[in-house]
């Protein structure tokens, strides 16, 4: 009975752990069978929202295989809960575990809009498209409450500087009004993060996203409104979503897509811990398979931190799936391309006479 109160499983939760951190200087350990009664089950299902007043948002992106210079994050942590995200790691720096913290515990950065606008206004600011968010979703469910995206999407609309978003909620099509009119001064761009079509996968893996079929509409609603949608195939992991890139390209094509990328999964960090514990309650059957495939991918091990290999991985699996992709993007997204973004119309001051002609237009 102990012990399968110890592989119960927390449903609406990714995580089923909750890694030690780091900077800890002592670490808390629950004896067997102490752990996971009913009431706790039930406790590490609820969300914990802590205000928070940063004193700068607009973050320095040091990764050269990123694409971005600069990203903003307005939420710390993120409820979305999916096992692979490289950010868990970072949760740690707040004091919190990268496991069940990372997704129960979220950081509303609740002056992020007005530290952006000093940035982007500050003398030496030169405008580059800001990654909004390239650590945590910015469209969690946290955002529905805050709409701390919203008004910072209004602030960079005021500003007409230029933004790429990542998200895999369809809550962004609440701000299609804001997006729309960036879009057709080329000023943003989209990423849908789609990683499965599979619900029952889905719930497992990212249990607090919006569906997959919800996630082909909300491209559909974009690309609708002129607004450029990349599709992120990322990550795929071996033996678990790979089977769907021709899928997810065919769908999402024909939603309106106009590009596909991928990324390969790696476990860095507590990440490999994490991903270990849920690989083998979730799927038992083939954990071992997809981890050694995973370690295959990167040279022999969970993780790999070598700029420019470590997105896309080495060896035999990462070489079918890298021609999978290759495949797919010529069947289905021959002669499509998003656009450049125009950097001329950035304007620090937003009572700048220019913006009686532009802002509405």
């Amino acid at each position: 009975m102990k012990e399968e109160n110890e592989n119960q499983y927390i449903k609406g939760r990714g995580a089923q752990i909750n890694t030690p951190n780091p900077f800890e200087t002592h670490e808390r350990i629950k004896e067997k069978g102490q752990w996971k009664d009913k009431d706790e089950l039930e406790s590490l299902k609820d969300t914990q929202y802590i205000n928070t007043h940063p004193k700068s948002v607009v973050n320095k992106v040091t990764s050269p295989d990123v694409g971005m210079e600069y990203s903003l994050n307005p939420y710390q942590g993120c409820e979305h809960g999916c096992i692979y995200c490289y950010a868990r790691n970072s949760h740690t720096y707040w004091g919190y575990s990268a496991g069940i913290e990372f997704e129960q515990k979220i950081l509303i950065k609740e002056n992020a809009p007005e530290l952006l606008k000093k940035k982007i206004t500050s003398r030496n600011w030169n405008p580059v498209p800001i990654m909004l968010s390239g650590n945590t979703d910015c469209y969690q469910p946290a955002e529905k409450k805050y709409e701390l995206t919203r008004r910072i999407l209004e602030m960079l609309w005021k500003h007409k500087h230029p933004v790429w978003i990542i998200t895999k909620n369809q809550l962004i099509t609440r701000d299609i009004d804001i997006l729309q009119k960036m879009a057709k001064k080329n000023l943003v761009k989209v990423s849908m993060s789609i990683t499965t079509l599979d619900e029952s996968l889905r719930a497992k893996m990212e249990p607090r996203t919006a569906t997959g079929k919800n996630r082909i509409k909300t491209v559909d609603k974009l690309s609708a409104a002129g607004i450029p949608v990349n599709i992120m195939m990322a990550p795929i992991i071996p033996s678990i979503n790979d089977k769907e890139i021709f899928d997810i390209a065919k769908k999402t094509s024909a939603a309106g897509a106009s590009s596909f990328n991928y990324t390969m999964v790696r476990l860095n960090g507590a990440i490999s811990e994490l991903f270990n514990d849920w690989i083998y309650k979730c799927y038992p059957d083939k954990a071992q398979r997809v981890l050694h495939q995973i370690e295959s991918c990167h040279g022999g091990s969970l993780n790999d931190s070598q700029f420019g290999r470590r997105m896309k991985g080495d060896g035999n699996i990462a070489e079918v799936i890298k021609q999978q992709v290759k495949m797919a993007r010529e069947k289905y997204f021959s002669g499509r391309s998003m656009p450049e973004y125009n950097l001329s119309l950035f304007q620090k001051n937003e009572n700048n006479q220019l913006s009686l002609f532009s802002c509405n237009q």
